[in-house]
């Protein structure tokens, strides 16, 4: 009997995202390069943001619709002008309708 592959691929079931949630930046403390991984349990408009200690963005790393699903994003230590940030303590937001999560990461130079 021949296999095939393809269609065992397509009948797979897909793993079902049940919650939207942002997770931890990895590497972190980082340099000059991290990257950002979230699940998003319904299509959505999702929107992840970049501050820094006095709560002012700094970047806008995400701002588009999304279906359901696990995404990562990379940050290369830019703002929202290309210039690279200094070192220091930065909180990154996650908003997608009323879910707001916000967790911190360390730029160290």
């Amino acid at each position: 009997m021949e296999l095939n592959h393809d269609e065992d691929i397509e009948n797979e079931p897909i793993p079902s995202i049940i919650e939207t949630r942002l997770f931890s930046n990895y590497p972190n403390p980082f340099n000059p390069t991290t990257t950002i991984s979230f699940d998003i349990s319904t299509e959505s408009i999702v929107k992840i943001d970049v501050y820094n200690i006095r709560g002012q963005r700094v970047k806008s790393l995400v701002d588009e619709y999304y279906q359901v699903g696990r995404y990562t994003i990379d940050w290369n230590g830019t703002d929202d002008n290309g210039k690279n940030v200094s070192s220091g303590l930065y909180f990154y937001q996650m908003r997608v309708g009323d879910f707001i999560q916000t967790r911190k990461m360390i730029m160290m130079k």
